[in-house]
């Protein structure tokens, strides 16, 4: 598919009237065209085209289309139905109402040149220029950000039924691509084994029987590796992605051990969240966040919060499960500095907040985060009776600390903690812990001294700080506006469809985000032009009884 050398056309005179008589009081997808006016161009994705062939659809509505089956959460196959037979949707798109619009396959094609191209954010930061533009949307404002999970187009799989699945996926590419090689190398219990899906209810029943099953899954695959790694003539085979993944479920899921290959225990086993899931999806992983577990991904959404305009999201970053939130929080701030769309304010939960953060997002960015660090979780803070590190008081220029008794430390050891962080252990004298009248409220060693973990001065002073502002009722008062977070992410649901990855692998997922974004921004400018109120916290009337007594 080549690029259209045509310009985007205005909507046409017979279109329009139909349109009008149909929609009165407009579409949505009407609206959009009318407030916005032109969305995308085809400049926009020239560079993921070819220059020359035979012309096709042009981007820019391939793009809006993109953009409209999200709002309204169709297939590809209703979008391109929607492009022929809806008057609202040629309006939006210029098109004639005689036009047979186009096959559904084109979509699928123009979402790959996206991700070729790295270009799947043109879709949200063409719009939010727009938003710029009409005064919606400024830098220096207040905006928060919150995450949710995402489950993945694959079903779960146990231990077992991966490993037979991933030995079956490589089977079925190879039977595509080396039949002949391929059945040299079987005997005939695999296609017994093999030729259909592997399922919890087909296999044996018992622990004993069912290890012995995976060791013969697993003596099969080795097979299949080393026959793989003896064709020097076939050695390509080796690159490709089935065969790869079945290498790494292999190394993940046995150990070889005195040339018998053997079934991992379970604390044998990486952490959940580096191991391959399904081979059918192997960028998704396991994830865990309170009592949720799931296999997939994590869509971090940040929006604007301020009153006087739409709550428009800013920037959207999909990830695999198992990523902590609080490694996204710098990423998720520089993607709002380039997009020039920084707030002064960053509302975060406490997953997404850490001292160094705090620190660096001030310095560095100009961004003061909002939100709550984690609690001293030492038994003397959590006691609120004993002495914990607050209570010591820090000579940084000196090494030297003194503790609520009046003694000074004798050891002062720069390190790095588990983590990485560099931190400073601090000892106190062994003699003067032991006769110590305070002993109880300091320690609960009945021989060792205290012993106190300090993190650099400025992270400690911030962490100190932050811990005392956010007990008060002005700051709780400010964090309080993070709540509105909450309700986008509904949104996305329920609109969307957020919660369930619609692709296979982290860009497709992450395609499908952007567009999520752009596609409630839509909504959500289109309520604030009709002066759709926004949706207030609901409450039980027996709530509100309390609240009007």
């Amino acid at each position: 598919m080549s690029l259209k050398p045509s310009a985007i056309e205005p909507v046409p005179l017979e279109t329009a009237r139909v349109a009008r008589l149909a929609f009165p009081s407009g579409a949505p997808a009407m609206q959009i065209r009318d407030v916005l006016g032109t969305l995308y161009d085809d400049d926009a994705f020239a560079d993921l085209f070819p220059t020359r062939g035979q012309p096709a659809e042009a981007p820019w509505r391939l793009a809006l289309v993109t953009v409209l089956q999200f709002m309204e959460g169709l297939s590809d196959r209703q979008a391109a139905q929607a492009v022929r037979r809806c008057i609202d949707w040629k309006y939006a798109l210029s098109l004639e109402l005689t036009d047979p619009g186009f096959d559904f396959s084109v979509l699928s094609e123009f979402r790959s040149r996206l991700i070729a191209g790295h270009a799947e954010e043109r879709l949200l930061t063409r719009v939010l220029e727009l938003f710029k533009e009409r005064g919606w949307l400024k830098a220096r404002g207040h905006q928060r950000t919150d995450s949710t999970h995402v489950l993945a187009s694959v079903r779960a799989l146990n231990r077992l039924e991966t490993v037979g699945e991933t030995l079956r996926a490589a089977l079925n590419i190879l039977a595509e691509i080396a039949p002949d090689w391929l059945r040299t190398q079987v005997t005939p219990e695999w296609f017994d084994r093999y030729s259909h899906r592997v399922e919890d209810y087909r296999l044996p029943q018992g622990r004993e029987a069912r290890a012995r099953y995976a060791e013969v899954i697993g003596t099969d695959g080795c097979r299949l590796l080393e026959a793989m790694d003896k064709e020097a003539t076939l050695h390509w085979l080796r690159e490709v992605p089935a065969v790869k993944i079945l290498r790494q479920v292999w190394e993940q899921q046995y150990v070889l051990e005195e040339g018998h290959l053997r079934w991992r225990t379970a604390k044998e086993l990486a952490s959940a969240g580096e191991r391959i899931e399904s081979p059918y999806d192997p960028e998704a992983r396991f994830g865990n966040k309170r009592t949720v577990t799931w296999t997939g991904y994590k869509a971090h959404v940040t929006e604007t919060c301020d009153d006087e305009s739409p709550h428009l999201i800013t920037d959207v970053q999909t990830t695999v499960a198992q990523v902590p939130d609080v490694s996204m929080t710098e990423t998720i701030q520089l993607a709002l500095v380039k997009k020039e769309v920084s707030p002064q304010e960053h509302l975060l939960d406490a997953g997404y907040v850490d001292a160094d953060l705090l620190v660096r997002s001030k310095r560095d960015l100009g961004i003061e985060v909002i939100g709550p660090v984690r609690p001293d979780s030492s038994w003397q803070a959590q006691s609120a009776q004993g002495y914990d590190v607050a209570h010591f008081t820090v000579d940084w220029q000196e090494h030297q600390v003194v503790c609520p008794q009046g003694h000074l430390n004798t050891c002062w050891t720069p390190h790095e903690d588990a983590y990485g962080n560099p931190v400073m252990s601090v000892k106190f004298s062994r003699t003067d812990c032991r006769l110590c009248p305070a002993r109880s409220l300091c320690t609960r060693s009945d021989e060792a001294p205290r012993h106190v973990t300090l993190r650099v001065q400025t992270d400690h002073e911030m962490l100190q700080h932050a811990r005392e502002v956010q007990t008060t009722s002005e700051w709780k008062e400010r964090y309080d506006q993070r709540a509105g977070i909450e309700g986008t992410l509904s949104q996305g649901l329920r609109v969307c469809d957020l919660r369930q990855a619609r692709y296979v692998g982290l860009p497709k997922t992450h395609l499908q985000h952007v567009a999520t974004a752009v596609a409630l921004n839509f909504l959500r400018v289109v309520a604030w032009m009709n002066g759709n109120k926004r949706a207030t916290t609901r409450r039980s009337r027996f709530a509100a009884l309390a609240l009007a007594g």
